[in-house]
């Protein structure tokens, strides 16, 4: 997991439902907790693009429900600054289940791809159809 070139701010607190756009099996994800989140005292962690978190799976298959795993958010609706002065935002919040080095755990990804995700997560470009 490598540093972050561009200014992308914490949109997601604990608690946050994001869509799934991976084929794992799993619709729906809550945020549980932010990995390696270095906060204010009694502040809600929360997190952006790029950052690993671990969440839990609200909707899905039977077999795929209920289960705690991490994952790595992809898109986010807030808008991120990169250093061109481009602003990028996306229409909803997604992420994607990786195991705990960062390797997705399914095969295709739907929809755009952050380019800071990629560029934390290198191995998120192989399965990305869209890199935005």
């Amino acid at each position: 997991m490598k540093g972050i070139r561009s200014k992308v701010p914490r949109a997601l607190p604990v608690g946050a439902r994001l869509e799934c756009a991976d084929n794992t099996g799993a619709k729906e994800l809550q945020i549980i907790m932010v990995k390696g989140y270095r906060g204010v005292l009694k502040r809600y962690p929360a997190a952006g693009v790029g950052d690993m978190v671990v969440v839990s799976v609200k909707k899905g298959t039977p077999e795929m429900r209920k289960q705690v795993l991490t994952a790595v958010i992809i898109r986010q609706k807030k808008e991120i600054r990169r250093p061109s002065g481009l602003r990028v935002k996306f229409e909803d919040n997604a992420a994607v289940i990786t195991d705990d080095k960062g390797d997705p755990k399914g095969t295709e990804i739907r929809g755009p791809v952050a380019k800071e995700a990629i560029e934390r997560f290198s191995k998120i470009a192989s399965a990305a159809s869209i890199i935005v």
